[in-house]
Parts: structure tokens; C-alpha cells; sequence
């Protein structure tokens, strides 16, 4: 289907008794919030991005969603950065606990590029996929409804082509839409159902059928897309990579650089880690129970007895990497990396994954070819080899 603009869906959606959360501009960035009708998205606004920089600039057309990755991803909607357990309070008998979950909102994630799409569904297999699930993020999630926007737009710092989670959204969302900006004039939009939720809501607004020339159009800026990356993934297998290099100089070489700030983690739409923390008030008569975010950067983050098991730069950053891009497969199945980039833009110092892998890769390359040049040598000198000749 073919929608003039936004506007029939933002009624429809908010009808439904969605409150509808998607990019705006505001502050010199591109951030996620509340919107009240579809003039509170970026029209007109792009960015420009590079390891350690972020920048908005004015684009030439309208287009909505014509900007990369900012500095949210949809995580903070759905894993909370702060959530409280339970409180307590003290009476005649003891304590009176208080555990009743919060009231999840009915969000409709509008805009949802295909890289934060995937790291909704890895985190929906790391916090409701097993034994032990988030109850707090499977109350919010359950209520979602999904808007996915096809990514004509990638930026400067985006690898989504070399990991496989764009720019053509995946499976996961109800609705997605392709954006088509005609010069200065309004955006119309592609239109495609991924849910019987979104055929319903698709089926009840006023669209036209999508003729052959827009679709092909859609298309062909979709796939331009991806050979518009500014980065990529060396093409190996990252699980052996990770496994095969912890002793690589390279771990010293960005341990010098890195800041053990967190940002990568805080950034990440797929990173998960939590920490739990009791506090009372001053009379010790009520008490709460609270999970918040938490980085594997802290240094109490391993702490035990005897100290914090990661004690270096160097071990707290090759422990996210190597989880991230290797052993996550082994936990959860898939890499922990969906290309967006924003660990890139937002580290202080501007360490950039992609070139760390890279460099990881030439090393163990370069040893290798070492061991088979030695070995070719050993076997050239031995009576019989090539250099002893036939007996």
C-alpha cells in the first residue's frame, strides 16, 4: 500500500490506545520520545557521524526518517534503566512487602530502523527466552506494536550489511514502511504488514494500492543502501576469531586508549547487564529493592572476595568484545552485534569495533602464514624433501 503521509496512521495507532514513541529533534540530536502527531519527527534533518562525533545537519528534502542511528536505541522503553523490585514496610509484625508489577504502556515504536529491529528480538531471546525471564520487559514488550522503517539512509559509522540485520527489515515488526522523498515535497511511504495486528490497522486506513514504479523505487533504495555502509565486519568467522586471539597484543594496544567509561554499553541497544541495589530511608522503617543498569566497564561488576576479577583495562574490554561478537553465539544463538554503530560514535576516544576486529584478523592471519612458511621450510629440509631431492 501507498500512504500520502503519516497522518491516518498516527490516528490510527493512537486510537488503538497506543502512545506513540518515535525520533524528534531536539537538543542538537535525533533522540526517541513521545510524539503528538507526525509533524514532531525530523523532517529536514540528517547527521553526520565518526568515531567519537555527532552532528545533525539540515537536509535538502522533508524526509522523516532520512538520519542514521541516534544516540537511543528502543532499549530504555522496554529494559528499563531503573526498575523497582519491591518496598517494605515496617509494622507491628514484621515487614508488609509491596511487589505489584507496575502497569506496562501500550508503546507503538515508530520508526524503528532494521538494526535496532533485530536488537529488539535478541534481546526479547536473552530476557524472555529462557528459564529465568525479565518479567518487567516482558510486560512492556508484550504491548508493543512495531513501525519498522526500511533504511534508504546509513551512516557514516553503520555496518548492519556485514552482520546481516539490514538495511531491509527483518522479521519481528506489525508495519513497515519505505520512505519516498520526492525533492522538497512531502514523503510518501511504502507500506507493508508484518503481523495480523498490522493487516488490520493497514486494512483501515485510507492507502492506495502501490503501483509497480514506487515499488521497484523502494527496492532499489533499500539495496543502494547497503553498498553505502561506512564500515563492515571482516567476513570470518568472529566466534573463532574472538576464541583464537585472546592473547593478541592488539587487547594492550586499545586498552591504552580505552576509557572504561561504559558508553559502549550504555549506547548498545542489545547490551543487558543489570545490578541489584537495597536502600532505606533514615528510620529504617521502609525499605526497596531496586534493578538498574549495570556495565561489565565497572570494576565491581566481577568483584568477588578478593577483588574484581577483571581488574585491567584490557580484560574488561576484550571481555565485551569477545562476548559480543563471539561467545554470545554460544549463549544466545546469534552474534550480540547488529551494525548500528553507535559504540563507535559515542566512545570519548573514537574506538571503533570494526577496526579492532580488523586488526584482531590481519594478526592471526599473519601468524598463520608465519606457521605455514616455517612448515614449508621444515619440510624442504628434510632428506627426501623438495630441497634433498629423490633418493
Amino acid at each position: 500500500m501507498l500512504l500520502a503521509d503519516l497522518d491516518g496512521l498516527f490516528g490510527a495507532l493512537r486510537e488503538a490506545g497506543h502512545t506513540v514513541v518515535g525520533p524528534t529533534f531536539r537538543d542538537g540530536a535525533i533522540v526517541l520520545d513521545e510524539l503528538s502527531s507526525p509533524e514532531d519527527l525530523p523532517h529536514g534533518w540528517g547527521v553526520s557521524l565518526a568515531p567519537g562525533a555527532y552532528r545533525v545537519r539540515r537536509r535538502e528534502d522533508r524526509a522523516a526518517f532520512g538520519h542514521s542511528a541516534g544516540p537511543q536505541s528502543w532499549k530504555p522503553f522496554l529494559h528499563r534503566p531503573r526498575v523497582r523490585l519491591w518496598s517494605a514496610d515496617r509494622t507491628e509484625d514484621g515487614f508488609e512487602v509491596d511487589d505489584r508489577p507496575e502497569e506496562a504502556p501500550r508503546y507503538a515504536f515508530l520508526g524503528v530502523r532494521p538494526c535496532d529491529l533485530r536488537a529488539i528480538l535478541v534481546q526479547d531471546r536473552v530476557l524472555m527466552g529462557g528459564e529465568y525471564a525479565d518479567t518487567s520487559y516482558r510486560r512492556r514488550r508484550e504491548q508493543v506494536f512495531i513501525v519498522a522503517v526500511n533504511c534508504t539512509e546509513p551512516g557514516e559509522t553503520c555496518f548492519c550489511a556485514s552482520m546481516g540485520t539490514g538495511p531491509e527489515a527483518g522479521p519481528g515488526h506489525d508495519l513497515v514502511l519505505t520512505e519516498l522523498v520526492d525533492g522538497d515535497g512531502p514523503p510518501r511511504y511504502l507500506a507493508e504488514s508484518g503481523s495480523d495486528a498490522g493487516a488490520r490497522l493497514l486494512d483501515g486506513l485510507a492507502a492506495e494500492p502501490a503501483g509497480r514504479d514506487d515499488r521497484d523505487r523502494g527496492r532499489a533504495e533499500v539495496a543502494a543502501a547497503a553498498g553505502r555502509m561506512g564500515r563492515e565486519m571482516p567476513a570470518v568467522d568472529m566466534r573463532d576469531l574472538m576464541k583464537e586471539t585472546l592473547d593478541s597484543p592488539q587487547w594492550d594496544d586499545v586498552a591504552g586508549r580505552c576509557l572504561t567509561c561504559g558508553n559502549c554499553t550504555m549506547v548498545c541497544p542489545t547490551c543487558f547487564c543489570t545490578t541489584t541495589e537495597d536502600v532505606t530511608d533514615l528510620t529504617g522503617d521502609h525499605a526497596e529493592r531496586w534493578q538498574r543498569w549495570d556495565s561489565c566497564y565497572d570494576l565491581e561488576f566481577s568483584g568477588l572476595h578478593g577483588g574484581s576479577v577483571r581488574g585491567s583495562p584490557r580484560s574488561r574490554y576484550r571481555q565485551w568484545l569477545t562476548h559480543k561478537l563471539g561467545t554470545w553465539y554460544d549463549q544466545f544463538g546469534s552474534s550480540g552485534c547488529v551494525g548500528c554503530g553507535r559504540c563507535i560514535v559515542w566512545c570519548p576516544v573514537g574506538i571503533d569495533l570494526t577496526v579492532e576486529a580488523a586488526a584482531l584478523n590481519e594478526e592471526r592471519e599473519a601468524a598463520l602464514d608465519a606457521e605455514r612458511e616455517a612448515a614449508a621450510g621444515e619440510s624442504a629440509a628434510r632428506p627426501g624433501g623438495p630441497a634433498g631431492g629423490a633418493s
